[in-house]
């Protein structure tokens, strides 16, 4: 979920709340993340909660991501502290895990 807080707060202008089913998927999430956005020479300011895996914040100035577990992620419930925030459909909401689906197959669609 990407949301736009640029009017709501000075932290920053987007929050991204994910979740993930496993620590190792945690911890995944959040190396891809890093590696991604460090190929685009785009550093943290800090990362936090590697160490634990249940919830992993990264701070990159105008966007904070936050990775959780399913069940940390319903506990905390982001979505509902910034309920007036405006919600950005990222397109990506059919994604499956179908192999007969396109996107899954790695085919355009």
């Amino acid at each position: 979920m990407l949301l736009d807080i640029k009017e709501l707060s000075s932290i920053a202008d987007y929050v991204v709340i994910c979740s993930a089913d496993s620590e190792r998927q945690v911890h995944a999430l959040s190396k891809q993340i890093e590696d991604d956005l460090q190929l685009l020479k785009v550093k943290p300011l800090s990362i936090e909660g590697l160490g634990e895996g249940k919830w992993v914040l990264m701070d990159y100035n105008d966007v904070i991501v936050h990775i959780f577990l399913a069940p940390v992620r319903a506990y905390y419930d982001l979505e509902g502290l910034w309920a007036d925030a405006e919600r950005i459909e990222s397109g990506d909401d059919d994604i499956t895990d179908d192999a007969d689906s396109p996107r899954a197959s790695g085919s355009a669609g």
